[in-house]
């Protein structure tokens, strides 16, 4: 047991290191001047409860109209879809493919389609149907694209933070996960990690090499992708998405598991590559990525602990007695209060509703869940059917800002 203490002991500092720096932002002097042109890139599939909405939104964008246009991959719908979406202003690309579905392969067939259109764009920004978005956000993404950035991603809100415990708690762990890990790897000069939504990508990058991300998390895939080759993906926490959580929880879990299942896939295929180009570069930030990559293994490995850990207890066997020489009790406590007293700081920061503290005391179902999610992943990470989260929670721009 004493290298799986280790590894555990050494993987809590490593989180609580980073997690501190997120607790606060670096002071940053803003290019507000709109220079960069954006293809605002919206994958829907089947999602006329919510494309409108999300239309009318990207429409009313503090902007200029002139530098950002708007499509829509109506993926395989068989519903009206498309129609709404041009009805509401965008401009549609039908897209009908059996085989490959999905939305990694979706964003490759329209990014081909893309750079053949007459008009070239700077970046490209791509969200879910299901979104409602910041009427800042291009500004804040011109900032970035201005001040060198490559790769960005946007701040990860919810659209129906109070709706139930699921979408609730769902929230919390978003706007934890916004502040301690990708802030904080941000003011530290690390690499943060796409989102799935709310990204930036500038074209550049994407014709020198190529999207080709179409597994399970494709955005994970294309964060290493880029990461191998020395493109960190930066944080704009000013360019705020506001997505949609599930509302039951055997939606969350399928939507986990889906996001486990990709995980394990992209951290056994690039954290080989990784580790080679990050010795080779003397990068930190590439060997950095790989200890994100491995967060289900140390998972699976933390649990293992824990259940020996009763084990022992319970059978007080000599074989087991000098078992937990090197991790301290203390630690463990360290690690349990944490799981609950950075979720408080940072509702404390962000200034929620009330009805979020009573959620809160939910939020170790939603986090202990993670356990048997991952070892779902684990056990089923070579299977790559896409699961469709539907999405029905229709409100406007105006509804989120009151």
């Amino acid at each position: 047991m004493l290298p799986i203490q280790v590894i555990i002991f050494l993987f809590t500092i490593y989180y609580f290191f980073i997690g501190f720096f997120g607790l606060w932002r670096r002071k940053e002097v803003k290019i507000l001047t709109p220079q960069k042109t954006f293809a605002v890139i919206v994958a829907a599939h089947n999602e006329k409860a919510v494309i409108g909405q999300l239309i009318d939104n990207l429409r009313e964008l503090d902007y200029p109209k002139n530098l950002y246009d708007i499509f829509v991959i109506a993926d395989n719908c068989t519903d009206n879809t498309a129609q709404i979406a041009r009805d509401h202003g965008a401009t549609v690309h039908e897209r009908v493919d059996k085989e490959k579905h999905g939305k990694g392969f979706a964003l490759e067939w329209m990014f081909d389609r893309l750079f053949k259109m007459k008009r070239e764009y700077d970046a490209v920004t791509i969200f879910d149907a299901d979104n409602l978005v910041h009427k800042r956000f291009l500004l804040e993404m011109n900032n970035r694209l201005c001040k060198g950035d490559r790769v960005i991603q946007g701040y990860l809100d919810s659209k129906n933070p109070y709706d139930t415990w699921v979408s609730g708690t769902f929230s919390i762990a978003f706007w934890v996960i916004d502040h301690i890990w990708h802030l904080a790897k941000t003011n530290i000069g690390l690499s943060s990690v796409l989102g799935g939504t709310g990204m930036c990508i500038s074209t550049d990058v994407l014709h020198k090499y190529g999207w080709g991300a179409t597994c399970l998390t494709e955005d994970m895939e294309f964060t290493m992708k880029a990461l191998v080759e020395g493109i960190k993906t930066t944080w704009a926490h000013d360019a705020i998405v506001y997505d949609e959580k599930p509302l039951t929880f055997m939606q969350s879990w399928r939507q986990r598991k889906r996001w486990a299942q990709g995980q394990f896939d992209v951290a056994h295929r690039f954290i080989p590559k990784m580790i080679k180009a990050g010795i080779k570069k003397h990068d930190i930030r590439i060997l950095d990525g790989c200890l994100h990559l491995l967060q289900p293994h140390f998972l699976l490995i933390s649990t293992f602990f824990v259940i020996m850990s009763y084990i022992q207890m319970g059978i007080g066997h000599p074989i087991f007695t000098n078992m937990y020489q090197f991790l301290p009790s203390a630690l463990l406590t360290v690690i349990t209060l944490g799981q609950y007293i950075l979720p408080i700081i940072i509702l404390l920061k962000i200034h929620v509703k009330p009805k979020a503290w009573l959620y809160l005391i939910l939020y170790p179902v939603f986090i202990y869940s993670w356990i048997p999610i991952v070892f779902l992943g684990f056990l089923h990470r070579n299977e790559h059917e896409w699961s469709h989260t539907q999405h029905t929670r229709a409100v406007s721009y105006d509804d989120i800002m009151h």
